[in-house]
């Protein structure tokens, strides 16, 4: 029995211990990112781990199951982020307490289960339960009748009681159980299946799966099954006796931070929107990362950036200074690390990566921020109801905010958003693109190749189906000549000299695809020989072969032999091999978050992309190079094996998300290391790749890094030139060449001395023109010291802002000058620590960089901002007095 008042973490042990006493197998939560399942965003039901064993692909070893599943809804078929604040009941995050069986039981036991556990463990009011069942579902009704009265049973069609898990998979009606809270929650209800409110609220969803829908239709499943969910929050808040699940103990603790960082009562905080939209972002972003989600612009990352700018935007609604969502999240780890102990284990790498997407979202805000209240405001004067679209567009291309921000912007302010005049304004622009990049081609000479294209103009003489591709197996092929294209045009045949378009009925080249590059090779006869430069592969599967007729005359239908350029083959195979062995080093080494975010396989290098939110540390290089190179002295067996594409994911090969695949994939496996669907070329053994090694890392895109490494005979050659570089630099010194490094540093070092000496003389000769401190504003007891400086590097004006702060002791120097051409707007801001609250550099610094249409970054002791309108300095600097004054009347 449980106590009076019950704690949510009481109500989840009591739902699984019940069931365990029932014979099912409790299973821990899945991620939220699912796994082996790429068409799916995140984990939105208990049931999306047990997918496959609905569908009798992955029987196990059990046949009843519990479990309290971590779940997601802010995109695909079923999501709530737009919901957030404005109920009492939506969430972004949110746990499922549910129950399953797999062919085992069915609607009467999971139905009288249901009962039991509500009203014996729980201890509702019988009296207060309601069901609803599917329009025909005679069986369960009369099931229910055991147990309610009928006329608190009622039935409702699709849309309430049939459900999906998104547009395709398990699927069949359901029986939900809900709970009358009585009419001080809406006295004049018309009743459930007719209002929304929350009087009648859904407790409990009994799903009963017999069916499987896929994009032709619904089929039966091989067994009918149990699929319960309900919400950890939704029933705490019940058990708990209040009319939110904000004011349940799941929440508490982020309220009390809140409440704490704002300054406000906790009472307020509980009750306002922009503090509930606050907390379940919080919830939502920090569980995402700790399954290894990063922020990105597209897919399960784009949903993340979204949630954490969105909170961060609501944040501005409390007065609370970004970045402070970092400083929240631990909030959400302490409470909850009990049951989720990978919350704890990521801490670090989830404050950072949310510090620096919120210090990113701040910048946004403050280059476009003016701009649209500006037109927010025009709009209102005039009466009128819509953002036009061309305004809208300037946001989005002028100043990065995204569409979606402008919308929901709009929105609280009673606007809508001319969605047509957008869509106008970005294709226009597209269009621009369209015409500069095909013009600027045709300045330059060169040809622009469509392959689609050209295989729709090959098509329209000669049908031709997919290419048999055969390099897997040899690089050598008999081919037959199906079509050739020259200038974009369907020939016959072509002679020397002339630049071709190829189509074989098979071909042991590689098509472009995978990032892996086309490969390169001849084709001979006895009369004729092509040089093939490039092979791409069109997304109708055939192999589109482009090169020069080096020797007499190529004809239709006529037979060839094919012959793959080997060198570059088998280099490229070891990049690409290189390239999954990296990306298995990555997760191990850095973090299972790390996804593959794009990549190049050429003959010689290799450039892989993947989501990290911080540049790596030379030693986590060094650890990743290491970790690939164990591999490669190993000379690991390379295999690859065709099957089926859900018996490839099941074993844990990587997919990448949004990819289309077939019903029959490729797997590549490294032993234990790596398990990849790929369709390139590789090695035989690892061994093959012969050396890795890396050339350089940095950042492609925000919460984007890139590395470029390269193998074989390149790798070997970048470590001999960086070797004859030592030895030139040694014998240049006049040392061996280990002594190198303490030389070099020792005159590195004198260097900086002498800098610095130069450096003094010259802030002596601009001190000794005018005493700067006579110039010091005093706002109370602080200290201000605002100088413009005569036209300078950025470095002269830091040594300068140093040489004032040390003079001043204690306040504030702000510095403002041109660069040496006159071309663009410098900011230097530093605030002695006992400053720093409420007057933050970084602050500071982000509000003058608005005068000179730039930003600004730092930290609360020293922050810097450029732009490039230089005539507004001056302003900017004159501003500075009353941004200063306004920070202190806040404090």
């Amino acid at each position: 029995m449980l106590p009076a008042m019950m704690l949510s973490s009481d109500i989840r042990a009591a739902f699984i211990d019940y069931f365990k006493t029932q014979a099912h197998t409790e299973i821990p939560s899945a991620p939220l990112v699912p796994k082996g399942d790429p068409t799916l965003l995140f984990t939105n039901a208990g049931m999306v781990q047990f997918k496959t064993t609905f569908l009798g692909e992955a029987p196990r070893d059990y046949s009843r199951a519990v479990s309290s599943q971590k779940c997601m809804r802010a995109g695909g078929k079923h999501n709530d982020l737009d919901q957030v604040g404005k109920t009492a009941r939506h969430h972004t995050f949110f746990e499922m307490l549910g129950n399953f069986s797999f062919g085992n039981y069915f609607k009467k036991e999971a139905i009288a289960f249901a009962w039991e556990l509500l009203t014996d463990q729980f201890h509702l009011s019988k009296d207060r339960l309601w069901v609803t069942v599917y329009q025909d579902d005679d069986e369960a009704e009369q099931l229910w009748k055991r147990f309610v009265a009928p006329n608190r049973i009622l039935r409702l069609g699709d849309a309430d009681n049939f459900w999906q898990m998104g547009e395709t998979g398990p699927c069949g009606p359901c029986s939900e159980i809900l709970i009358d809270q009585g009419e001080a929650m809406h006295p004049d209800c018309p009743g459930i299946g007719v209002c929304s409110c929350d009087r009648y609220l859904e407790i409990w969803n009994l799903v009963f799966m017999q069916y499987n829908k896929t994009a032709t239709g619904i089929t039966s499943l091989p067994n009918p099954s149990i699929d319960t969910g309900m919400g950890l929050e939704r029933i705490t808040a019940i058990c708990q006796g209040v009319n939110s699940n904000y004011q349940t103990d799941l929440f508490t603790p982020i309220f009390d931070a809140i409440a704490h960082k704002a300054y406000q009562s906790k009472t307020d905080i509980v009750s306002s929107m922009p503090a509930r939209v606050i907390a379940d972002h919080l919830r939502a972003m920090t569980f995402l990362m700790s399954d290894g989600v990063v922020p990105s612009n597209e897919g399960r990352g784009y949903v993340l950036r979204r949630i954490i700018r969105r909170a961060a935007r609501f944040g501005r609604k409390l007065s609370l200074a970004p970045p402070f969502l970092h400083e929240l999240t631990d909030s959400v780890i302490d409470p909850m690390r009990l049951v989720y102990p990978e919350l704890a284990a990521h801490r670090k790498n989830i404050q950072k990566t949310i510090q620096m997407e919120e210090e990113r979202f701040e910048e946004t805000l403050n280059r476009g921020g003016a701009f649209l209240d500006e037109v927010i405001e025009t709009i209102q004067k005039k009466g009128e109801k819509e953002i036009a679209g061309e305004a809208a567009f300037k946001l989005y291309d002028t100043y990065g905010y995204p569409v979606d921000l402008i919308t929901e912007v709009a929105e609280e302010a009673g606007l809508t958003v001319d969605e047509h005049g957008f869509q106008t304004a970005m294709e226009a622009q597209r269009e621009r693109a369209r015409c500069a990049s095909l013009g600027g081609a045709a300045d330059r000479g060169e040809k622009i190749n469509d392959t689609d294209h050209l295989l729709s103009i090959a098509l329209q003489k000669t049908p031709i189906a997919k290419t048999t591709f055969t390099g897997y197996q040899h690089l050598e092929e008999d081919v037959t000549i199906l079509s050739i294209l020259s200038g974009g045009k369907p020939i016959d045949a072509a002679a020397a000299g002339d630049v071709v378009e190829i189509i074989f009925d098979r071909s042991p080249f590689y098509g472009e695809s995978g990032g892996q590059v086309g490969d390169t090779g001849t084709l001979i006869s006895q009369g004729a020989g092509v040089e093939i430069e490039n092979t791409k592969k069109t997304n109708a599967g055939v192999h589109l072969h482009s090169g020069k007729v080096i020797s007499g005359t190529i004809h239709i239908g006529t037979r060839y032999q094919a012959v793959v350029n080997s060198d570059a083959r088998k280099s490229a195979a070891r990049n690409h091999t290189a390239t999954h062995l990296l990306h298995a080093a990555l997760r191990e080494i850095i973090g299972d978050h790390v996804k593959q975010a794009g990549s190049l396989v050429a003959p010689e290098r290799l450039r892989f992309d993947f989501h990290h939110f911080a540049p790596l540390t030379q030693k986590e290089m060094d650890r990743v190079e290491s970790c690939v190179n164990a591999q490669v002295l190993e000379a690991v067996a390379v295999e690859t094996k065709e099957m089926a594409v859900a018996e490839a994911l099941s074993c844990g090969a990587t997919a990448l998300f949004g990819e289309k695949y077939g019903d029959v994939v490729r797997v590549v496996s490294v032993s234990d290391f790596s398990h990849e669907l790929c369709g390139g070329t590789h090695c035989r053994n690892t061994g093959e790749i012969g050396l890795f090694k890396i050339i350089r890392e940095g950042s492609v895109a925000s919460g984007i890094r890139r590395i470029e490494a390269v193998t074989g005979t390149v790798a070997y050659q970048v470590v001999k030139n960086q070797e004859q570089t030592v030895k030139q630099i040694s014998e240049l010194l006049k040392i061996n060449s280990e002594d190198v490094f303490e030389k070099v540093m020792k005159l590195t070092k004198e260097i900086k001395e002498k800098d610095r000496e130069i450096q003094k003389i010259k802030m002596g000769q601009i001190a000794s023109s005018d005493d700067p401190m006579q110039a010091i504003r005093k706002i109370g007891n602080l200290s201000l010291l605002v100088r413009k400086m005569p036209n300078t590097s950025i470095k002269e004006m830091r040594v300068h802002a140093d040489y004032l702060r040390d003079r001043l002791k204690s306040g504030i120097v702000i510095l403002g000058g041109l660069d040496e051409a006159g071309e663009k707007a410098t900011l230097i801001v530093m605030v002695t620590p006992e400053w720093t609250n409420p007057f933050s550099a970084a602050k500071i610094a982000s509000e003058m960089a608005i005068f000179i249409g730039g930003s600004g970054g730092g930290n609360p002791e020293m922050a810097q901002a450029g732009g490039k309108q230089v005539d507004q300095l001056g302003a900017a600097l004159e501003k500075s007095v009353e941004i200063v004054e306004a920070m202190g009347k806040q404090s």
